[in-house]
């Protein structure tokens, strides 16, 4: 006995669970790892108690870790869980052949009361070591016993119920007295108070009958002498009970209640009956029957009733289990499978009763000479994989909040079926605290156009995103803002809707000033400002400007009421560049005086290009007065600030050339006529001018842009003086000077019909003679008119054509020189070394023909050959290839006799180049130049290497 709790059995008689573990490691679907790395025990798992008792098990009770089992005939075994090594054993003292029919413990573990067979009933108390007969009881075969676990002590019982196999039903109470071992009378009373009865008369009372389960539905009343049950069992005769009744019946039945807690009521039943076992809850409200929930667990065709009868029941909190004569079946209430069967072997013998300890949720099972002990461990493990697949959502939730990966498939699941059950809000709510695919979801709402579960969806989610998910974040935010609008938009134009509308209103108002979301937001204020935008929703625009300090959407608040110089006011005291350039479009057309004085006063931090386009605007649809603000801020950018930028230049230009001609020549002068140096763009000016007719400032751009010919034809139709002066201008080309001084000659003579002024013109250029301006005059005009000017040109003919001479004779002299020359460089020569080698092969030199060039360099002729033709030009090329047959054909004999030199001489004459000739050409290409010295060489400093037509093949040889 020492060691009769400690040990378990051989695993040859371990439990064979049909809910074996599982060793697995994976990802599931949401997200969270599940690694079972070790085999999860049994929720049922059996051991053997190491006892070999010394006579047969007649009967074993067990409560509150006290277990108490009859032997033989007269011996009873009490054994305290705690203290396993100290048996109590109790000899009952019958001398006659009376036998031990049940035995009964309270839920004190202290109250044992032991019916004989013989209609006698004992009481042994756990503080004592006698057993005393109840004498109020003799006459009674005891079949149950209803503990009061409200009243009971381990002294006093309390008002009991005991059920006799007569069918009768008895109130009693067991008392211990105090200082004394027992009063003289331990029962204080036993009276009966109902008696059942079947259709075929009285009915034991297990708890039950064989086929009928009674309900007693009352309460005990309080502050009245009487105690106990009497009033509850005092009906009239005419009202009975309520009961269910099953046909079927194997001539007994039996009852299992599970309780939550020691002292608390049963929550839920199970009833072994004939053909199945009634189980389900117990609601205590309901007025006609307690029993709720009832469903039938129909026994498989394994169970052969009329051979395998259930011989007990136990009920856990999601399981009862059913003892067979040779094995134990537990069933799932929540889905009626049998999820485990644990076969006996036969030599324990059959198995005699189960029965389980209230207080420890233990079950105990014997036979004749064996005892079992079943340990129920985490017995709610995948009892939220059951609810959920029954839609018991906040069941499956409260038994797996520990377990965060089952949580999150119950609330996937759970979002499914709301979704499915079009209760899209729920679904959203549960679809946010899960782990799935985002994109999944937020497309399901998408698809079901459920704008307004979607918006609930990634407000629940943005607020479970973790601050270092920013990414994340700035699209919920953004997104949520949007379906905002959108919502406050198809909300605003229905009336109906007004109160909805408000709210949402606060709703997102409360959303944009979330302390949770201002980073977030402020961050992408850019995007939200663009929403709000694309929605019209100004009133929030300004709304968010406020929360996000944002003076730019400030200013364009004062400016959408007409409160410009609020705005200005609002730019000039920040003085931010970027809000000038944005909203001087805008305050320009209403104080345009206001907007030009705060520019000003900006100075050099404001970029006037950027200004430009307001000023556009604004000159384009204002008057001339107002054109003058424009001009006054552009002349204090050229001449205060000295801008240089060609924009600011040109627009100045074009507002003088609208507005104030006079200034326009005098800003063109001032520039000066260095094209380097001034900042306006010449074509664009010159474009300009000629559109308003501005025709002295077109011809200064002509003389800025040295196109002399378009100055002069344009002047002479304003001023010939003028043209004069632009004549003059092409100092280094006499050509054009001329040219253009026949232009004014030609105006002059034929336009004006002045002779006098066409003389002045030849005296004012030296470049113009008599002769060239006499066919512009008609044929009319005497030569009076002329006779200087043409005597004056014969004397200039005759001194140019001295000069002539005197050149052809220098030049004479120079020719005589340069054949000296040349026929000096013929006789030039150079020496050849023995040892000399070609400076393209290496080779020696004097081997074959070659070149001797001045820089010292020398060729084999094929190898010049060779170097230069790739870089001659194609049409080079193909000259030389040509010489060379020609050069071929001359050296191969004719079939005949050899030509006489007169035949040869005879051919050249008639066309045909001569051998030596076709050599001199040939060097005139090949040998033009040293191909190391030369520009040859230069030219090939950029080409590379490797032909890059050639470059895969080359590369692919390197492989």
């Amino acid at each position: 006995m020492a060691s009769i709790l400690d040990e378990y059995e051989d695993s040859l008689y371990r439990s064979a669970s049909v809910q074996q573990s599982r060793a697995s490691v994976g990802i599931p679907h949401s997200g969270y790892v599940n690694a079972r790395l070790e085999k999860e025990t049994p929720i049922f798992n059996k051991q053997r108690i190491d006892f070999a008792p010394p006579e047969k098990i007649n009967s074993l009770v067990v409560s509150s870790n006290q277990l108490c089992m009859s032997l033989g005939k007269d011996t009873l075994l009490r054994i305290d869980l705690g203290k396993p090594d100290e048996p109590n054993q109790v000899e009952l003292g019958r001398k006659d052949e009376a036998k031990v029919y049940k035995m009964f413990l309270d839920h004190t573990g202290s109250h044992l009361l032991i019916a004989l067979n013989t209609g006698e009933c004992l009481y042994l108390n756990r503080s004592v070591q006698k057993v005393r007969a109840l004498s109020r009881w003799k006459g009674h075969l005891i079949e149950s016993v209803g503990w009061n676990k409200f009243l009971g002590t381990e002294t006093n019982t309390g008002p009991i119920l005991v059920g006799t196999a007569q069918g009768q039903i008895y109130e009693a109470e067991i008392s211990v007295s105090e200082g004394s071992l027992f009063s003289t009378n331990p029962d204080q009373y036993f009276r009966q108070v109902y008696t059942l009865e079947e259709e075929s008369g009285s009915a034991p009372v297990c708890s039950t009958t064989r086929k009928r389960l009674f309900q007693f539905v009352g309460k005990v009343p309080e502050g009245t002498e009487q105690q106990g049950f009497g009033s509850i069992f005092a009906m009239h005769a005419d009202h009975l009970p309520s009961f269910r009744e099953f046909p079927a019946s194997f001539g007994f039945s039996e009852i299992a209640f599970y309780t939550p807690k020691l002292r608390s009521n049963p929550r839920s039943f199970a009833w072994m009956m004939g053909n199945g076992v009634l189980y389900g809850t117990l609601d205590y409200s309901r007025p006609d029957s307690i029993l709720s929930d009832e469903r039938v667990w129909v026994y498989p065709s394994d169970i052969d009733v009329a051979v395998n009868k259930p011989i007990s029941i136990v009920l856990t909190q999601f399981h009862f289990l059913l003892l067979l004569p040779d094995r134990v079946m537990a069933v799932c209430t929540l889905n009626e499978q049998v999820v485990f069967q644990d076969l006996f072997l036969e030599k324990f013998g059959t198995l005699t009763r189960m029965i389980k300890d209230p207080t420890v949720q233990q079950i105990w099972i014997h036979t004749e000479k064996v005892v079992f002990r079943y340990h129920v461990q985490r017995e709610s493990r995948d009892v939220w994989k059951m609810y959920m697949n029954m839609n018991k959502f906040d069941l499956a939730k409260e038994y797996c909040k520990d377990r965060p990966e089952c949580l999150d498939i119950v609330l996937a699941k759970e979002a499914e079926h709301c979704f499915q059950n079009k209760r899209y809000l729920d679904s959203a709510k549960c679809y946010a605290l899960t782990q799935n695919y985002f994109e999944e979801i937020a497309l399901k709402f998408i698809e079901a156009k459920q704008e307004e579960a979607l918006m609930e969806f990634l407000i629940k989610k943005l607020n479970n995103l973790k601050h270092s998910e920013k990414t994340q974040t700035t699209l919920l935010t953004t997104w949520l803002t949007e379906l905002y609008l959108n919502w406050l938009g198809i909300l605003e134009g229905d009336p109906s809707q007004r109160n909805l509308y408000l709210d949402t209103r606060e709703k997102f108002r409360t959303f944009l000033s979330s302390p949770k979301n201002k980073d977030c937001l402020f961050n992408n204020r850019a995007s939200i400002y663009e929403l709000l935008a694309s929605h019209g929703d100004t009133e929030h625009m300004v709304y968010f400007a406020v929360i996000m300090q944002d003076y730019e959407r400030v200013v364009a608040h004062h400016c959408q009421h007409d409160e410009y110089d609020e705005a200005l006011n609002v730019l000039s005291r920040h003085r931010d560049e970027k809000l000038f350039y944005k909203f001087s479009p805008v305050l320009i057309q209403h104080i345009p005086k206001k907007v030009v004085d705060a520019w000003i006063s900006m100075g050099s931090r404001l970029d006037a290009r950027n200004l430009i386009p307001a000023l556009v605007n604004y000159s384009q649809s204002a008057s001339t007065q107002q054109i003058n603000e424009a001009i006054r801020y552009m002349e204090f950018c050229v001449y205060q600030l000295e801008e240089t930028q060609q924009a600011i230049h040109n627009y100045l230009l074009s507002l003088y050339a609208l507005c104030r001609p006079d200034s326009l020549l005098s800003y063109l002068e001032q520039a000066g006529t260095n094209p380097n140096r001034i900042h306006y763009d010449l074509k664009y000016a010159l474009r300009l001018c000629a559109e308003h007719g501005h025709h002295h400032a077109c011809v200064h751009i002509y003389k800025v842009m040295e196109l002399y010919e378009e100055a002069v034809d344009l002047a002479l139709q304003v001023d010939v003086d003028l043209a004069k002066s632009c004549a003059d201008l092409p100092e280094d080309d006499e050509e054009l000077r001329k040219k253009l001084w026949l232009k004014i000659a030609r105006h002059v003579v034929q336009e004006e019909k002045d002779v006098k002024k066409a003389m002045a013109c030849l005296s004012s250029c030296a470049l113009l003679k008599i002769e060239d301006v006499l066919p512009f005059f008609p044929d009319f005009v005497t030569i009076d008119h002329f006779k200087e000017a043409i005597c004056n040109s014969l004397e200039d003919y005759n001194k140019h054509i001295e000069e002539l001479k005197r050149e052809m004779e220098e030049a004479t002299q120079s020719a005589k020189r340069i054949r000296e020359d040349i026929q000096e460089m013929r006789n030039k020569y150079g020496s050849v070394e023995p040892q000399e080698k070609c400076a393209a092969c290496d080779f020696p030199l004097l081997n074959r023909p070659f070149y001797l060039f001045l820089c010292g360099h020398m060729f084999h002729y094929d190898c010049l050959l060779q170097a230069v033709f790739p870089n001659l030009p194609a049409y080079k090329q193909a000259k030389l290839e040509d010489l060379q047959k020609k050069l071929a054909a001359t050296s191969q004999p004719s079939k005949g006799h050899h030509r006489p030199k007169d035949a040869d001489t005879a051919s050249l004459g008639k066309g045909q180049q001569s051998r030596e000739q076709i050599k001199a050409d040939i060097d005139d290409i090949v040998a033009a130049e040293c191909v190391y010295c030369g520009e040859l060489m230069i030219r090939s400093i950029d080409k590379p290497f490797i032909d890059p037509q050639k470059y895969e093949e080359e590369m692919q040889s390197w492989l």
